[in-house]
């Protein structure tokens, strides 16, 4: 498998995880019994698998050999595009885990800013995911070198193979199966 097909396929396990953030949301508003502590296996997953593992990745293999390689064009895509929407995630995931808190500590009014982080989140991630799919990749695999993609399928080889990309796939996808066991039944 490339390294595009690999990030598509993460995209796939993110996306997993957006349809468990909207159904925590939803619990939130039909007033159903709800574990506040799920929403930081929420963050965990995200900061972990889909930041560190999964963006890691594209921001150190695969944008900046596009904004180097590619122009004003890649450079604009990537800078005032994705790498924006990286950041602008990592800020909702903050204030998500600041409201979590405030709603362990009683606050019950803080619920609505779990559920606006939450599904701010949940819905720039699944846009992002459908720009980065369907425009960035294409771009990238239709205008890097060869010699570039070759060692971005090296470094994304290499890194597959580490010990700690190894345990976070295993330990994230099996957290991931877990939530939606619990609340997608």
């Amino acid at each position: 498998m490339n390294s595009i097909d690999i990030m598509v396929e993460e995209h796939k396990n993110v996306k997993r995880m957006l349809v468990v953030i909207r159904k925590l949301c939803y619990k939130i508003i039909k007033s159903d019994e709800i574990n506040y502590e799920d929403f930081y296996k929420v963050i965990d997953f995200v900061r972990n698998y889909a930041d560190k593992h999964h963006h890691g990745k594209e921001e150190t293999m695969l944008f900046n050999r596009m904004t180097e390689e590619l122009g004003a064009a890649a450079q604009k895509l990537v800078n005032q595009g994705m790498l924006v929407e990286h950041d602008l995630g990592r800020l909702y995931m903050r204030q998500l885990e600041v409201a979590v808190g405030k709603v362990l500590e009683g606050d019950d009014e803080a619920r609505v800013d779990v559920i606006g982080n939450a599904m701010s989140y949940e819905n720039l991630l699944n846009r992002h995911i459908d720009k980065e799919d369907n425009v960035v990749y294409k771009y990238a695999q239709n205008n890097l070198s060869k010699a570039t993609i070759e060692k971005i399928e090296e470094e994304c080889e290499v890194f597959e193979k580490t010990p700690e990309s190894n345990a976070a796939r295993k330990k994230y996808l099996k957290m991931l199966a877990d939530m939606e066991e619990k609340l997608l039944k």
